[in-house]
């Protein structure tokens, strides 16, 4: 038997790893990550790592022994090609590795901006923990930040570094923050909290140059001619999957690796999980690729489940989460081609139902837990039509409560 193989040491790769072992296959697992630290957690990163005292052994994913005691290999070194017709996997600087399932848990990158100045001393990105460890470093003698992005890292590291009283500029091309990601009303809170800790939105702009002096940047000029003051420069402009190693093997990517509705790519034994997949709906004709923790820990549990031998397609309603200082946003749902917002609660507190065709499709929420928690139960139970939301006042908790309670009756 020459056992699974998982690229990638992320949060997908990993519970697809330990869930392969608490599912009872006893054949080799080895996880392939490119980076030298043991498999992580990336949500702090632009959290908790960028203020003082984040430890990043506490980040771990799991300890050293978990992976010893339950024979799963961890191999640090950067996956180079798949040969499909051997089925190894080459890896840079060690030997191949064989396999009977192969797992693509590669994950995202930071996407790439060309701009006059981008090599300049004091110009970032967040995607690795280096990189975190790195922009800590920079933030403790910064007094001017420019972020390029007003997308959840850009406003996270906006956020941690005007805790820190640093000065902060966000520019923006979109007209609202989190644009791609939640509903208007949503963006509106966000951007007043923003502003109300001191951080300057610059919307409908865009950087042509970075600016610098002696090797280190000293600005950013803006389409409209603006020059921002700089002295550190944080690129946030979003993040395209890691499909490069899919493509040269012959699998079919476009804008991440395409997999169907159990996750399997154009080579049934190769599986792609995570932020690195498109999973493809030929029922309603939909690609969807979601960057989330939720999504790529609910993928590497049904990968292993898949390989032992799981018939019913992957499914799971979406959910996300981001801490801005004050701020807690909680989504859950797909807010797509909504129709129609109804907001409850006050400026500190509420929440968004989003429908579409008169049916629940998302809930957005901003401080407010209880009904994110609720929500959650609901859509991952039914999907409630508005007038049955009219008819409980859009109390989702009693929904919820209705609907576990049938589904205990039935069962």
């Amino acid at each position: 038997m020459r056992g699974v193989v998982v690229i990638g040491a992320g949060h997908a790769g990993v519970e697809a790893a330990a869930s392969l072992r608490a599912g009872g296959y006893n054949g080799p697992v080895t996880v392939v990550g490119a980076e030298r630290h043991l498999p992580y957690q990336r949500p702090p990163l632009s959290k908790e790592m960028l203020h003082d005292g984040g430890d990043p052994d506490a980040l771990s994913l799991r300890a050293e022994a978990f992976f010893e005691d339950r024979r799963i290999v961890l191999r640090h070194g950067l996956a180079l090609d798949i040969d499909r017709a051997a089925q190894l996997v080459h890896i840079a600087g060690d030997r191949p590795v064989a396999y009977d399932h192969l797992v693509l848990a590669t994950g995202a990158a930071p996407r790439r901006i060309e701009l006059p100045g981008r090599s300049l001393r004091g110009v970032a990105e967040l995607r690795t923990l280096d990189d975190a460890l790195a922009l800590r470093a920079s933030l403790v003698g910064a007094r001017r930040v420019v972020v390029l992005g007003g997308g959840f890292i850009g406003m996270e590291v906006a956020s941690a570094a005007r805790k820190r009283g640093v000065e902060v500029s966000v520019v923006e091309l979109g007209d609202r923050l989190l644009r791609r990601a939640v509903c208007p009303p949503v963006s509106a809170a966000v951007a007043a909290h923003h502003r109300a800790e001191g951080v300057g939105l610059w919307f409908g702009e865009h950087a042509t140059e970075l600016i610098g002096d002696a090797g280190h940047v000293t600005g950013v000029r803006t389409a409209s001619g603006r020059v921002l003051p700089a002295d550190l420069v944080v690129l946030g402009v979003g993040a395209t999957a890691e499909d490069g190693l899919a493509h040269r093997a012959g699998l079919a990517t476009d804008g991440g690796v395409l997999v169907d509705r159990w996750l399997a790519t154009s080579d049934p034994r190769i599986v792609a999980i995570g932020d690195c997949a498109v999973v493809c709906d030929p029922s309603t004709g939909t690609r969807r690729r979601l960057e989330s923790i939720q999504n790529a820990t609910d993928h590497g549990r049904y990968a292993a489940a898949r390989i032992l031998g799981e018939k019913r397609p992957y499914y799971a309603v979406p959910w996300f989460w981001s801490n801005q200082g004050s701020l807690r946003l909680q989504l859950v749902g797909m807010a797509e081609e909504v129709d129609q917002f109804v907001v409850r609660g006050d400026e500190s507190r509420f929440s968004v139902f989003c429908l579409r065709n008169a049916r629940l499709t998302a809930v957005e929420s901003v401080n407010d837990p209880g009904t994110h928690m609720a929500a959650r139960r609901l859509l991952e139970r039914v999907t409630p039509s508005e007038a049955e939301l009219v008819a409980a006042d859009y109390d989702v908790r009693a929904l919820a409560r209705r609907a576990m309670a049938r589904e205990t009756a039935v069962a």
